[in-house]
């Protein structure tokens, strides 16, 4: 009997040693629990990217050399005729990404524009030099 009493203290003695040593881990004294300061400042959230951005960003990740920005002179959306003439005219250009509504195209190429036919589009369309920007 003396040998049971002994065997069920040994067990409540161990079950409550986890218990204790399991809570004292998982508490924190309230002067170290996490409660921001105003010597922490908050990290900004980027502003996600839309329309113009993020189209113009999508090129400049395709690591061209060269990229140019063209839109009609009077403003309007690029027509099929508008898309036709700057493929045949810059046939160079890997990427072609319409934006802005369809009022501007951006182009990404290795090839300099200005050793091709850029006069010729520069004619029809503005052209802006995006290059290194």
């Amino acid at each position: 009997m003396r040998r049971a009493v002994l065997r069920r203290l040994f067990t409540v003695s161990l079950v409550l040693t986890l218990v204790f040593s399991l809570w004292g881990c998982s508490s924190q004294p309230a002067s170290e629990s996490y409660s921001p300061t105003s010597t922490q400042t908050p990290i900004p959230l980027a502003s996600p990217l839309t329309g113009f951005e993020k189209d113009l960003k999508y090129i400049k990740d395709g690591q061209y050399t060269y990229v140019w920005i063209f839109s009609r002179k009077d403003g309007k959306p690029l027509d099929k005729d508008d898309a036709a003439f700057l493929r045949t005219t810059a046939p160079q250009v890997v990427d072609w990404v319409t934006t802005d509504e369809g009022k501007k195209v951006i182009a990404g190429t290795n090839f300099n524009l200005e050793e091709g036919n850029l006069t010729l589009l520069k004619k029809r369309f503005i052209a802006e030099d995006y290059s290194g920007k």
